[in-house]
């Protein structure tokens, strides 16, 4: 197996992403319904204003994160992002091509899950557009317990067989090649910060502290179970932060790579922190978060977001809230079924994933094996409960990802001290062991389950690699 990987300095690519542009895409990577959908599920961790404490925590780390995307995005600015630092810190010639193949291996499992909370998302929105819609949802919904005793569940209601079917309908599209939808994806992305923008005026204007900021002393968790709680809540606010580093992935159409990714990767931390964080109060303080459901099946057919809405607007406010979001949220899942599908398919091209989802369709020209999988594997998960799926994402990326990524930093200021780079992180390894223990705390506050799925994730994928990689070196030595 040949090294196809190119040279960032060879790529052809036009650099057209300029400071403004570049902090646009990972804004509107970030703002999105994600943010209306994880407040309820926070709130069951950590009661009242706690709760903000999720956004705070997981924000030190996306901006500590940030400062290893910029370095690694600055060195190599490429397209690829992990896929292309995981290569070059670990070695194209050794366990790079082990790590890289890792990276799409898990994304197989994360990728598909995140266009699926999605989905999931979207059936909770059409769910809650008026009461007795909300009534008759919830008097059909069937729900399986996976492992007993746990949160893990499987459930069909009249809301999560509708978002399947857009799911499928979203993978016709794809199939057929219908990109107009794709069009219309910074529409919605644009919608989505206005109407974040005015549900944070509106919430200043109609402010309520006590609604707010109250805590009695009975609400208070102990520390045990504030220190749990802090862990699942940063896991949810992680879920919601998830894009401030996309710039990276189009690294070789960016202008001035160097100064332009770590300015904009920082610039977008500081936005959605303060953006989410303004969110929850405004909504906290005029939708009590003692009356928030929390806990399913209630909060399967709740949306925060309409309640707000109807409290001040009334019922017409919050049904045209909720058909925005849904609209929003087929925008979002149409685009990350788009990209997304192109991942494995370009690392098989590449000799570094399995060779038949390289298989491009004779007459649509797509990847529709890689399609195909990606969307099969989301129409999976849409079934799944919604704190359960974003609990596994963001588990299945820490590994193989995150912490991937710190340790190929590390490994390339160890063996490269020479190596160009642009930024480098300040009060270095002091940011990387930091942003390590964050990553290693929301690891272990995922719940056994998802630490035994990472770890089962992580081993599967080394076994299919020496496998697939022992037939590959079979097949070059026989056409040899």
């Amino acid at each position: 197996m040949g090294d196809t990987t190119e040279s960032p300095s060879k790529s052809e690519l036009k650099q057209h992403f300029n400071l403004f542009q570049a902090t646009a895409l990972n804004i509107s990577m970030v703002v999105g319904a994600g943010v209306f959908v994880t407040i309820p599920l926070m709130l069951a961790h950590l009661p009242g204003p706690l709760a903000l404490l999720g956004w705070v925590a997981a924000g030190v780390l996306i901006l500590l994160d940030g400062m290893i995307w910029s370095e690694l995005g600055s060195t190599f600015p490429g397209s690829g992002g992990s896929y292309l630092y995981l290569l070059e810190g670990f070695g194209k010639k050794s366990w790079g091509k082990l790590m890289a193949f890792l990276f799409i291996w898990q994304f197989m499992l994360s990728g598909p899950l995140e266009v699926a909370s999605g989905l999931i998302a979207m059936s909770q929105f059409a769910a809650a557009i008026h009461p007795d819609i909300q009534s008759w949802n919830e008097q059909l919904t069937w729900k399986f317990a996976i492992i007993n005793g746990t949160d893990l569940a499987w459930s069909i209601s009249p809301s999560r067989l509708f978002a399947f079917a857009l799911g499928a309908f979203l993978i016709f599209l794809l199939y057929k090649k219908v990109e107009i939808l794709g069009k219309l994806t910074i529409v919605f992305s644009t919608g989505v910060l206005i109407a974040i923008l005015w549900i944070i005026i509106d919430g200043i204007l109609h402010f309520n502290y006590t609604g707010a900021f109250e805590l009695a002393g009975k609400d208070w968790p102990g520390f045990g179970g504030f220190s749990s709680g802090l862990g699942q809540a940063m896991i949810l606010a992680m879920y919601s932060y998830l894009g401030y580093y996309n710039i990276c992935y189009v690294g070789d159409e960016v202008k001035d790579p160097g100064r332009t990714i770590p300015r904009s990767i920082f610039i977008c931390s500081v936005t959605v922190i303060s953006l989410f964080l303004l969110v929850h109060i405004a909504l906290t303080s005029v939708v009590d978060w003692k009356k928030i459901p929390v806990h399913s099946p209630e909060v399967d057919s709740f949306s925060l977001a309409a309640e707000f809405m109807k409290t001040l607007h009334g019922e017409g406010a919050a049904i045209l809230m909720t058909l925005f979001l849904i609209w929003s949220c087929l925008g979002a899942a149409f685009a990350a079924l788009l990209g997304y599908s192109r991942i494995p398919y370009a690392a098989a091209r590449k000799g570094h994933f399995f060779r038949g989802l390289a298989r491009v369709h004779t007459t649509h020209q797509i990847p529709h094996f890689s399609l195909l999988l990606v969307g099969g594997l989301t129409l999976f998960w849409s079934f799944f409960d919604l704190g359960s799926v974003i609990t596994a994402l963001i588990t299945t990326r820490i590994l193989e990802q995150f912490l991937g990524q710190i340790i190929g930093l590390m490994l390339l200021r160890r063996n490269q001290p020479t190596l160009n780079r642009p930024y480098k992180v300040p009060f270095y390894p002091w940011p990387c062991l930091m942003a390590s223990a964050g990553w290693l705390f929301l690891y272990f506050s995922a719940g056994w389950i998802f630490i035994a799925l990472g770890l089962i994730t992580l081993l599967l994928g080394g076994l299919f690699y020496f496998g697939w990689n022992k037939l590959e070196s079979k097949k070059i030595i026989r056409v040899d």
